[in-house]
């Protein structure tokens, strides 16, 4: 990737584009992440969340990039922490019982354990909590690893209320830096959250592109597209959400499939085209 294909938060940290995203590849992991790796992509995303994501095989497969060769400064990494909500009964990566601000602590320990990192580039708050008094203790114990040099950054998923991200970013010692939220049409695409991120260079980040937008990649115009710049519809969408300033995660299991998504790269819409395409939203 060149530097033409890399952008900078709020925070002054470097990520790529576009992120390969690891949930529910399991046992998989490793040997995807590396073949990710390989062929181009630096930016990985996981989480502390045995439930959905294999985080060890993801740390398995950057050790084995960086002995051939890559530097970890070269990696933008991503993890979680997941509130207890979100996990599995059976499978809690910290003590269920202890006070949030702990299960942070702990839940951040074993990622940088699973990952064999010293440190994070950015670390997500998995999805909001409904309690207040919860939710600013986790926010500020995510601020105390910032401090600590544990993360460059800090960030929130699966947050859909502008009325919540509003009240965070005014609230938060720690701004947050990255929003990553599926990009589908039950949400208006966030078009009032990214309007909002946008204008405080706060990184907005989409999953489930393309799996929830078939209707897109079935337009005509996005179809007119790929015939002239002979790429799909898929890479005609990923390319027009870069330029956009929006850094889509791919989780594909095919190689031809990730060449593609790093195929983006070598082409750009014009201004017409993009508004053409920002007009299907």
């Amino acid at each position: 990737m060149t530097e033409n294909d890399y952008i900078i938060s709020t925070c002054g940290v470097r990520s790529p584009r576009i992120i390969y995203g690891t949930a529910w590849k399991k046992l998989q992991t490793e040997s995807l992440v590396r073949q990710a790796i390989q062929l181009g992509f630096r930016g990985v995303d996981t989480a502390c969340q045995p439930r959905h994501y294999h985080e060890a095989g993801v740390g398995a497969a950057l050790a084995a990039c960086l002995k051939e060769g890559l530097t970890r400064a070269e990696l933008y990494l991503q993890t979680k922490f997941t509130p207890l909500s979100g996990h599995d009964p059976n499978q809690i990566p910290y003590d269920r019982s202890a006070r949030p601000a702990e299960q942070v602590a702990q839940s951040f320990k074993v990622s940088l354990r699973n990952l064999q990192t010293s440190y994070l580039d950015c670390l997500v708050l998995h999805s909001p909590l409904a309690d207040a008094d919860r939710s600013t203790e986790v926010w500020q114990a995510m601020e105390a690893i910032v401090d600590a040099g544990g993360a460059r950054q800090l960030g929130i998923s699966n947050c859909y209320s502008l009325e919540y991200f509003q009240s965070l970013h005014r609230s938060a010692r720690v701004k947050p830096a990255v929003v990553q939220n599926r990009f589908y049409a039950e949400t208006g695409y966030d078009r009032e959250l990214r309007a909002f991120c946008r204008q405080r260079g706060i990184i907005y980040q989409s999953f489930w592109t393309l799996t929830a937008n078939p209707h897109i990649l079935a337009y005509d115009k996005l179809k007119a597209l790929a015939a002239k710049y002979g790429r799909t519809p898929a890479q005609i969408l990923f390319r027009y959400l870069t330029q956009a300033d929006i850094v889509p995660l791919t989780g594909t299991r095919s190689e031809i499939h990730m060449r593609e998504d790093l195929q983006i790269f070598d082409f750009e819409l014009t201004d017409e085209e993009h508004d053409a395409v920002t007009a299907l939203f």
